[in-house]
Formats: structure tokens, C-alpha cells, sequence
């Protein structure tokens, strides 16, 4: 290797690869934490916390906490936001790191509702408040760390290794229920309430991450600042309140990348959370899901998130050549076609294995597509100096209208109106999305050194 590659391979004398590795390592371990946060909420928690009432009615007081998390990240991404903006990346992805670490680590700890009544749900959901916080942090920093240290012209592949870390996250924890639950001989057809998962089984994932967030912080400590941010700082360009400053300056970015991930969330948490529930429900007349067993689906889960793993690289080569706002257009009209498929593929009320893990092949391949990009283009709407503040807002308020709501309204419409509505919600979330990709203005070539100023209107590119 001559002298000019390796310092094309440095930044600020740390080598890329350790950036690279500190941006996925920590999303990894943070969508660990969220992920067995959700697996749990459509297993134990209805069992353990929410026990009184019929079974539909528990699972959707639980599925009520899961939401809870992304009501918190909005506020999340304002308060990691400011010290992003105004102390530095480095240091608030480290604090992002810790209070989701502790959250998560203390949730395995926490008594049941027949141990001390109403205090267990109510504990639950502050530290499923505190996971929210968190990961409204979390990803906005992640993503900056990798786009403000990319060499020019492949930003859109550089942005692409943090959002890995959602499908090894994935991975990780629902692999690690998956064991648990064969070892354990558990079944969610018949569940024991007296077995050993459910008395201390569930919480091997919770405390375990004790050891992933150790790692995660040994790597990010070893970091140094973005040079984008060090110029910003040495041009005099930080704002006392980045939260006023991108209101003011910057407030059409903000709806517009509220929108752009508006169906990027809600077919994962559908293809997920929802799917997850429904799969595992009772069949008819008893119930109105499809019966699988809980460690078979999550079987099923796992082989198909290996797509949403497989197809993140090549979105990002795809949005670097042909740019942005052209591959989400055609993505999200794949998420609209998509949404056609509920009934025919899960309406008949016995679908097969094999259909089921088609149809979650297909939505985690688009989720790949369109989920790739997103840690681009976010932080590539935004200034420097309201870059952390901004993308996380954005990000984060998305979260709400498009994943902590959708399993909820997704069980509602399955259990009154059939599962075909379902796929219509999800269509009607593709389109918000397609109309604000459509007036966003490309962001490829957008340079990552700028300041904010007063938004004089959004450029519409035909």
C-alpha cells in the first residue's frame, strides 16, 4: 500500500475501519436492546405484566409500552441533539451508549406483576422510556459518524454500515430467544407460566447486554471528533440552542425527512412487531392469527432478515450511483405493490410455512432497499451546525407516526376488518412517503460544510 492510500484510509490519523466499526458496533447493540424489547412484549411481558383481561386485550397494553419508546425518542433526539450540536459527536454517542446499556440491563431485573401488582408495568415502562431516549440519540450520531468521515463521492456506502447494525441486531436477539426457547422447551401455543422461561429464561437476553455495551463503549472511546464538526467549532459556527436554530432555519427539511421515513419504519414494525403477533396468534374460530409456533416463526424471521442484511450494501452502491431520491422513488413503489400481497398471502387463515417466509423475504428485501439510503440523506438535509439535531428529529417523529403506532393499528385492523386492511395502511404510509421524496431535492453531491440559514423553500427536482 503506497503512502496516499493509506491516508486516504485515515481520518485525522484513525483508521476508517475503526470508524466504520464504531458506527455499526454501537447500532448493533442498540437495536439489540429495542429488538429483544419487542420480541418480549409479543411473548412474555402480556404473561408477566399484563395479566389481568382477556389475552388480546394484554397483548395490547403491551404492545402499548413497545410504543411508548418512540413517543420518547423524538425527545431523545433533542436533548442528545443539542450536545451533539454543541459538545461533539464522540462524547454524546458515548452517553446514547450508556443509558440504553443501563436501561436494557435493568429491565432483566425487574419484579413481576404477582410480585409487586401495577409497580412492574409501571417500571417497565420508564426503562422502555429510557431505551427510547436512547435510540433517539443513537442513530442521529451513528449516522453522522460515518457521513462526516466518508471520502467524497461514497458517502451513501460509508452511511450504510451503521444501519447494518438494525439487522444484526435483529439477529442477535431473536437468535438468542430462538435458543433460549428450545433449550427451555417453551411454546407460546402452550405457554407455562411456571416453566423456565418465563420464570427467568426471558431476562438472559436483558442482562447479557451488560457485555455488548462494554464492548461498544471500549470502541467508541477510542474515537476521535468528525472533521466536519472540528471545522464547524474552529470557523466559529456552533449555535447556543441548535433546537430553536433548526426550527428557524431549516423547519421544511424537517417535515420533508419526517416523510421520507415514514414507510421505511412502518413496513419494518408491520413485517416485524405485527407480523410476529398475528403469525403466533390462535387460528379461527379461537383467534384470528395463523397459528405458527412461536420458535418456528422466529425461525422464519431470522432467514428473512438475512435479506434486509444482504440488500443494505447494495443500496448504498445504488443510491451513490444513481443518487437518492431516484432509488427511494423506486423503492417505495415497490412498498406500495407490496402492500397489495396481505390478503392473498395471509388472508386464507392457514398459510403456509413456505408462504410466510416469502412474504417476509419480500418485506425485509424492501426494507434493505429503503432503509439503506436513509442514513445519508437525513444528515445530508441538514447544515452542520443543526445536523445532529435535525436528522434525529426527523428520524425520531417519523418513529412515531410510522412504527410506534403500527403494530398497534396493524392488530386492529387484522382482528376487525381482516388483514388485507393492513396492507392498505401500509400503501397509504408508501405514498405519504413517495410525495416527500418526490419534492425532495436530490442530496448526493450536498456538501457536509455548511451552515444554516433561513430556508428560503425546498427545490423540487423533476
Amino acid at each position: 500500500m503506497n503512502s496516499e492510500t493509506a491516508d486516504a484510509d485515515l481520518v485525522g490519523g484513525v483508521p476508517r475501519r475503526r470508524i466504520v466499526i464504531a458506527s455499526m458496533v454501537g447500532t448493533t447493540i442498540e437495536f439489540y436492546d429495542f429488538y429483544i424489547y419487542a420480541t418480549a412484549a409479543v411473548s412474555v411481558f402480556p404473561h408477566l405484566f399484563f395479566p389481568k383481561g382477556d389475552p388480546t386485550t394484554a397483548l395490547l397494553a403491551s404492545l402499548a409500552t413497545f410504543g411508548l419508546a418512540f413517543v420518547a425518542r423524538p425527545v431523545g433526539s433533542v436533548l442528545f441533539g443539542h450536545f451533539g450540536d454543541r459538545v461533539g459527536r464522540k462524547a454524546t454517542l458515548v452517553a446514547s451508549l450508556l443509558v440504553m446499556g443501563i436501561a436494557t440491563f435493568v429491565i432483566g431485573l425487574l419484579p413481576t406483576y404477582s410480585q409487586v401488582g401495577v409497580i412492574a408495568p409501571a417500571l417497565l415502562a420508564v426503562m422502555r422510556f429510557s431505551q427510547g431516549l436512547a435510540l433517539g440519540g443513537e442513530w442521529s450520531g451513528a449516522a453522522l459518524l460515518a457521513t462526516e468521515t466518508a471520502e467524497p463521492g461514497r458517502r451513501g456506502w460509508a452511511a450504510m454500515w451503521p444501519q447494518l447494525g438494525a439487522p444484526f441486531g435483529f439477529l442477535l436477539a431473536n437468535g438468542l430467544f430462538v435458543g433460549l426457547l428450545l433449550w427451555l422447551g417453551h411454546s407460546n401455543l402452550n405457554a407455562d407460566p411456571d416453566g423456565a422461561f418465563l420464570t427467568w429464561g426471558w431476562r438472559v437476553p436483558f442482562l447479557l447486554s451488560a457485555v455488548m455495551v462494554a464492548i461498544g463503549l471500549y470502541v467508541r472511546l477510542r474515537l476521535i471528533e468528525t472533521p466536519v464538526f472540528t471545522r464547524a467549532v474552529a470557523r466559529g459556527e456552533k449555535v447556543k440552542t441548535p433546537l430553536t436554530e433548526v426550527f428557524r432555519t431549516s423547519w421544511r427539511q424537517l417535515i420533508i425527512g419526517t416523510f421520507v421515513m415514514l414507510a421505511t419504519y412502518t413496513i419494518f414494525y408491520i413485517v416485524t412487531t405485527w407480523a410476529l403477533s398475528f403469525g403466533t396468534g390462535k387460528r379461527p374460530p379461537d383467534g384470528k392469527g395463523l397459528g405458527f409456533a412461536y420458535v418456528d416463526f422466529l425461525q422464519l424471521q431470522l432467514i428473512a432478515v438475512l435479506f434486509f442484511a444482504a440488500t443494505l450494501p447494495l443500496s448504498g452502491l445504488v443510491s451513490d450511483r444513481f443518487g437518492r431520491r431516484r432509488s427511494l422513488l423506486v423503492v417505495t413503489i415497490g412498498i406500495m405493490a407490496y402492500g397489495a400481497l396481505f390478503a392473498p398471502m395471509l388472508g386464507s387463515g392457514n398459510t403456509s410455512e413456505g408462504t410466510m417466509l416469502l412474504f417476509l423475504i419480500i418485506g425485509m428485501t424492501l426494507m434493505g432497499f429503503t432503509f439503506g439510503p436513509m442514513s445519508a440523506v437525513l444528515p445530508e438535509l441538514f447544515p452542520t451546525n443543526v445536523r445532529y439535531t435535525g436528522s434525529g428529529i426527523s428520524y425520531n417523529v417519523a418513529s412515531i407516526l410510522g412504527a410506534a403506532v403500527a403494530p398497534f393499528i396493524a392488530t386492529w385492523l387484522a382482528t376487525s376488518y381482516g388483514v388485507g386492511w393492513v396492507g392498505l395502511y401500509l400503501f397509504v404510509a408508501a405514498c405519504l412517503s413517495f410525495i416527500a421524496i418526490f419534492v425532495m431535492h436530490e442530496t448526493k453531491d450536498t456538501s457536509l460544510d455548511s451552515v444554516a440559514q433561513p430556508d428560503p423553500g425546498t427545490v423540487i427536482t423533476p
